[in-house]
């Protein structure tokens, strides 16, 4: 049993050493990008990447600040924990803490505190898997889910835009967006894994289904994007029309997570900014940012989009040089097909996942909390559907991260 806890904690490990790197390799590959585009003085495009990283950057380092935020009682859980430098800073030094966000290092603060947890599982047992090493990764999760839609999307636009203009694959450039599709689908799938790591009585994804959902989250961001990079590179002002494309469908996908009334943040200021995040994420692709059921939302939303893609290929198919192929060697019509069976086959490959291997809610989830488990533990955070006053046994209510995670996986199980 020891053994097998020891290459879990290994593989834990490796896994965060592997998505630092990718989150390293990331930083290092912007920065190339905005000296190539120095050197070649397409400023114009390098202005633009270098507000889509701060922006993001910035709004990143807002969520971080703001999910610094622990009860009393979690605070308390730490006192064991005083020489791990980075989980300690997280709960105690909030000064010093504010002045890493502030210099735009909150995420690698974070990271820095979920790999020393994963080498304090390695060399020590018991592992931390509960309290605040829990929801420190939790909150790392879904901290790098909205940088991959924030920046690496965008970003991903950009890179797209800038391949179609110059109709070849650069060194940089053309690596940079492989590398982008591959991160945005990597923090889906890693967020999708930690959900179902919340609750105990839900099996862990394993490498095929892992694989199912990674590949049609893939299929539907080539699609989406594509098709948003096509007609900015048509467009006269390509990435400014496609800013006032952002700017027109926002506030109807803004008004969408309205209508859900979502409650997820503990102030109504914070929880507008959650939902123009949302919004913003749901412009490239589907979030579910509510617990309730969500096959009609689900359908709604592709719908939309799909018509919106539609039209999208449409205008570039009017506006695009009939002599011309892409990248100079792609027919027009095959990047049409390419386009519309890709997004096809995302939505078909979501539904075979959401058929044969999304979790499903059983008799004792629906429940509430799961009573076998300790109150600030892994459980998830379910309303009662029957109406009936809670009673006296009920567990307290959840605050800070831990009711952020809690909230998050019964999200997930909507």
């Amino acid at each position: 049993m020891a053994a097998i806890l020891c290459l879990r904690s290994l593989f834990y490990l490796i896994w965060k050493i592997f998505s630092f790197c990718f989150f390293c390799l990331d930083v290092v590959l912007d920065v190339l990008a905005v000296h190539k585009l120095y050197r070649e003085q397409d400023y114009v495009t390098m202005w633009v990447l270098i507000f889509l990283l701060v922006a993001s950057s910035v709004l990143v380092q807002v969520f971080s600040w703001l999910w610094y935020d622990y009860s009393p009682e979690e605070q308390a859980d730490t006192g064991s924990l005083t020489n791990h430098v980075y989980l300690y800073l997280y709960v105690k030094n909030r000064r010093l803490l504010g002045v890493y966000h502030v210099f735009q290092m909150g995420v690698i603060v974070r990271y820095a505190g979920v790999l020393e947890i994963a080498v304090r599982n390695l060399t020590r047992r018991p592992p931390l898997k509960g309290g605040i090493a829990g929801d420190l990764r939790h909150d790392l999760s879904l901290v790098r889910l909205f940088e991959s839609f924030t920046e690496n999307t965008p970003q991903l636009l950009l890179t797209l835009t800038i391949l179609a203009r110059r109709e070849v694959v650069d060194w940089i450039i053309g690596p940079k967006a492989l590398l982008s599709f591959i991160s945005i689908a990597f923090n889906v799938l890693t967020y999708h894994r930690n959900m179902r790591s919340v609750n105990k009585n839900k099996s862990q994804l394993g490498c095929f289904s892992s694989l199912v959902y990674f590949l049609w989250n893939l299929f539907l961001l080539i699609s989406r994007v594509a098709a948003l990079a096509l007609c900015a590179y048509v467009l006269p002002f390509g990435m400014l029309a496609m800013g006032l494309h952002f700017l027109f469908l926002w506030p109807m996908l803004l008004f969408g997570v309205w209508r859900l009334k979502t409650n997820f943040m503990e102030h109504p200021g914070k929880e507008w900014l959650y939902r123009a995040t949302i919004a913003l994420i749901w412009y490239f692709n589907w979030f579910s940012p509510c617990n309730s059921r969500s096959t009609k939302r689900h359908v709604i939303y592709h719908s939309f989009i799909a018509v919106d893609v539609a039209l999208l290929m449409l205008l570039w198919w009017y506006l695009r040089d009939s002599t011309e192929s892409f990248l100079g060697e792609v027919p027009a019509w095959v990047v049409c097909v390419a386009v519309a069976v890709l997004y096809s086959l995302g939505i078909m490959v979501k539904v075979l996942y959401y058929r044969l291997f999304h979790p499903e809610h059983s008799d004792s989830d629906k429940s509430g909390y799961d009573e076998r488990a300790p109150a600030n533990l892994n459980v998830i955070e379910m309303e009662s559907s029957s109406g009936t006053d809670e009673s006296d046994s009920t567990p307290p209510q959840p605050t800070g991260a831990q009711r952020r995670r809690q909230k998050m996986a019964a999200n997930f199980y909507s």
